[in-house]
């Protein structure tokens, strides 16, 4: 297991370039399944799920070819379907959470697909419902074995169906899109989610030849086609690795512009950190960030305690909520913050509270954060990673930490970030891999 040993205290100044965005990587490159035509992806994270998920595809029998850093060629002419009834096909699909994404495409031009139940972050329920009843509104048949935990749909020909999802859960649209590409007739869906990667995953598969109409809405509009085409793709920078950079900034004093953030897709989330105090600056497509010696948490207008929540876009993230409380810790004010989607998220905060932060947690949805105003610096202390924007949020309070902080199980970090340290130790910080 590899730990980050951290020396706090140090601003950084300099250019960050944030990688390509994992949860759009994780549904773009499950759709090369849907072609036996070449599919070019591009601005590709070098992470440890994206990397695990194109191992996966690998396996199955895409021809994958590297053709430069994060740009790859897929090739899904010669799938394996026999592979799925393997002991190797369930220890690599049970591993990563994302493996649930290949089910749609699988199921839409082959008919058949399953998936053990997959891993990742250990932040709650998170069921897949949405996915399975949305297959199931196409026609098509479902079995869960509750003694394997295996996952199993089939259909000979999917459907379009008018459906309400449950949730506006991402994976779960995108999942059910991809499946209906392919389905005989048209499909509604309506409660979908619209994040940004959701309109990007749609703008792909209509140049493929789909017929998605409504993207950008919670309601979409898909005639099914009889077969897709190649494409290529370049990826949407990471908005989670966004905020942690802007976050990253105001906490450790630090003057830091990030590079090409493709602001419109952005939303609300450079308003949240600004309610928060913190300065920034729009530069052509590039995010300044300047030296702040404090920041005042803001408000509401009645002059009662801000409230901070996630939800559905194009509300706030919950990817972020870890990094806007340990934001929170130095700033000057209260905030609560409200996580809303899953229960147990807040737990990391103990960590927080042992290097001196102020919070009151008040349920596994809910935290008070009292800021120190950096009257009070947070301590190095040695903590574990719980999962991947914990994971950050940690880093993120050991960098501004007096002393030597050490993170362990930084596996969880590498899932979602890429080569961290090295791109903050190029501007001024004080990170070792051990």
């Amino acid at each position: 297991m590899n730990s980050f040993e951290i020396i706090g205290g140090h601003s950084l100044k300099g250019e960050l370039v944030p990688q390509g965005a994992k949860n759009e990587a994780l549904q773009i490159i499950s759709a090369v399944l849907l072609t036996p035509e070449e599919v070019i992806i591009s601005n590709i994270p070098d992470i440890r799920d994206v990397n695990k998920l194109i191992e996966l595809l690998q396996s199955i029998g895409v021809h994958v070819k590297k053709i430069g850093t994060g740009e790859f060629s897929f090739k899904a002419s010669d799938i394996n379907m026999e592979y799925l009834n393997t002991d190797d096909f369930i220890q690599q699909a049970a591993a990563l959470r994302g493996s649930i994404m290949i089910v749609g495409p699988l199921l839409a031009r082959f008919g058949k697909a399953c998936i053990p139940k997959p891993g990742g972050d250990k932040i709650g329920r998170r069921r897949l419902d949405t996915h399975f009843i949305g297959f199931q509104n196409l026609g098509a048949t479902f079995d869960f074995n509750a003694s394997t935990n295996f996952f199993t749909v089939s259909s000979k020909r999917l459907q379009g169906a008018f459906m309400h999802l449950d949730e506006a859960s991402v994976t779960g649209t995108a999942n059910i899109v991809m499946a209906a590409v392919l389905a005989k007739g048209k499909t509604t869906i309506y409660n979908a989610a619209c994040e940004p990667y959701l309109q990007q995953l749609c703008k792909m598969l209509n140049r493929m030849g789909a017929k998605i109409t409504g993207i950008g809405s919670n309601l979409l509009y898909i005639d099914g086609v009889d077969a897709l085409g190649g494409t290529k793709h370049r990826m949407l920078p990471d908005m989670i690795e966004i905020g942690s950079f802007i976050g990253l900034a105001a906490m450790t004093k630090s003057e830091i512009t990030i590079k090409d953030v493709c602001y419109n897709e952005l939303g609300i989330i450079p308003n949240t950190f600004q309610r928060l105090g913190i300065k920034m600056e729009l530069r052509g497509d590039d995010l300044y960030i300047p030296k702040q010696d404090s920041y005042e948490i803001d408000t509401f207008i009645d002059g009662s305690i801000l409230t901070i929540a996630d939800a559905i876009w194009p509300g706030f993230t919950p990817d972020l909520l870890s990094i806007v409380l340990v934001t929170a810790t130095q700033a000057n004010g209260t905030v609560l913050i409200h996580q809303k989607m899953f229960e147990s998220r807040l737990f990391f905060v103990d960590k927080l509270i042992d290097m001196g932060a102020q919070i009151i947690l008040c349920d596994p949805h809910r935290a008070t954060v009292i800021g120190l105003n950096r009257k009070v610096a947070l301590r190095g202390i040695s903590m574990t990673s719980p999962d991947i924007r914990a994971g950050v949020a940690l880093l993120i309070a050991a960098m501004s930490a007096e002393g030597k902080s050490v993170i362990h199980n930084i596996e969880q970090i590498d899932r979602g970030y890429q080569d961290i340290e090295g791109r903050l130790n190029a501007i001024g910080a004080q990170i070792k891999r051990v």
